[in-house]
């Protein structure tokens, strides 16, 4: 189900609390809204649906990906760049890391590490900020 994009900086800045097995059609909603909204997105937190639980889904290369609980374990080369959100105005300037490496659990909440690189790292490292309440 597409949901609406919450706007509200006071909910989002409140930090998420973990996402368990109960939380998979959340994680449906979030990739259908993510998709809805393709044109101008390519990450989103559940917060960002009204939702204040862990959970991830980023867009790489045309496919769509899902993670609960994310937490970067391991950062390298930082720089500085200019975000958008669409839960806020405007572009702001944040501190990101070239390279990250991500502990999460998939949809069965088995825990996994992974790798990435470039601009999908920097998207995972903003979504990862909204579950935390970092707003840019």
């Amino acid at each position: 189900m597409i949901r609406d994009i919450c706007k509200d900086t006071i909910l989002l800045s409140i930090p998420s609390a973990p996402a368990g097995l109960e939380d998979v059609p959340v994680a449906l909603d979030l990739l259908d809204t993510l998709q809805a909204h393709a044109d101008e997105c390519v990450g989103m937190a559940a917060n960002m649906i009204g939702v204040s639980k862990r959970i991830i889904a980023f867009e790489d290369d045309g496919d769509y990906y899902v993670m609960f609980n994310p937490e970067i374990i391991k950062k390298s080369e930082p720089y500085t760049t200019s975000e958008n959100c669409l839960s806020l105005k405007g572009s702001r300037s944040t501190r990101r890391w070239k390279n990250i490496k991500v502990k999460y659990q998939n949809e069965a909440l088995q825990i996994r590490f992974k790798t990435f690189h470039g601009w999908t790292a920097q998207i995972i490292q903003h979504e990862i900020d909204h579950c935390n309440g970092i707003l840019i």
